[in-house]
């Protein structure tokens, strides 16, 4: 399902929930590599942290683990205000940046704070059939790898498929412009590897939303890769994956306009889950 959408009706429909009574805590810079995990090396210690917002007077609520963007080059991690109070656990993490790395180590990062989150929610109060996993541009590429390509939670014990929803804001499809680059390969020449979500497209994933600004807006090629991998994950046999294109809004600032489409989606498939 394409939709082509306008800000007015992303915010009418679906966003608000009813959270007057809740409170909230914060607790930050956590170390998600445990058990003395490459406990020597320095950069590990200093980036693999993670930051969980959630409430404190509920139990069973859905998480959010959210990766933020800059092109796997730069950016930290941050709760974003739009995910705020809304009656959900928010998980903020940080991952290592190339050039101090190279892939695949951000998305080994991406998996080890995404099982840490499966072993440790439930202490904050949260549901761990209730994750859902998402970022906004490289945020949203380390999203679609971790859910699709089953190795990388193996290699921490985890299922892939345990993941509620994938829901990669403007993330890239293809091999990763910055992992092409490590390559000596220039940003026009598309490649698509065991690096690249595409070379995953699988009917037994996890329900996906994709999102992406206006095409004549967006990075090279974002909405058109992001419509090509919609086309196959329907071919392949999954069922559950939709395609928003947020018309105006250009690759930095469709995210806030998807906020409200990720809460949505969220009560969608608790709804769903609800009645099964």
């Amino acid at each position: 399902m394409i939709q082509r959408l306008v800000i007015l009706l992303i915010l009418l429909v679906g966003y608000s929930v009813n959270s007057q009574t809740t409170t909230y805590s914060l607790k930050e810079n956590l170390a998600y590599y445990e058990n003395g995990f490459e406990q020597d090396d320095a950069y590990i210690k200093e980036r693999c942290k993670l930051d969980i917002y959630y409430p404190t007077n509920q139990n069973g609520f859905a998480t959010i683990v959210w990766f933020h963007g800059g092109g796997l080059t730069s950016g930290n991690k941050e709760i974003p205000e739009s995910l705020k109070n809304k009656g959900l656990a928010v998980v903020a993490v940080n991952y290592r940046l190339y050039p101090k790395v190279k892939a695949p180590a951000y998305i080994e990062d991406a998996a080890a704070a995404v099982s840490w989150v499966y072993r440790n929610i439930e202490r904050y109060g949260g549901d761990a059939s209730l994750i859902f996993v998402s970022g906004h541009s490289a945020g949203g590429y380390l999203a679609s790898m971790v859910g699709l390509d089953k190795s990388w939670l193996e290699h921490f014990d985890m299922d892939a498929d345990k993941i509620a929803g994938l829901i990669p804001f403007s993330g890239h499809t293809i091999t990763h412009f910055t992992v092409r680059e490590e390559r000596g390969i220039k940003g026009t020449q598309a490649i698509v590897d065991y690096l690249a979500p595409l070379y995953h497209v699988r009917p037994d994933a996890p329900p996906m939303l994709l999102i992406t600004g206006d095409r004549d807006l967006e990075l090279l090629g974002r909405y058109e890769e992001t419509a090509y991998f919609h086309r196959m994950m329907q071919l392949s046999g999954h069922s559950q994956v939709q395609l928003f294109e947020l018309e105006g809004y250009d690759h930095g600032g469709m995210a806030f306009p998807a906020f409200p489409l990720l809460v949505k989606e969220i009560n969608r498939v608790k709804k769903a889950l609800k009645e099964k």
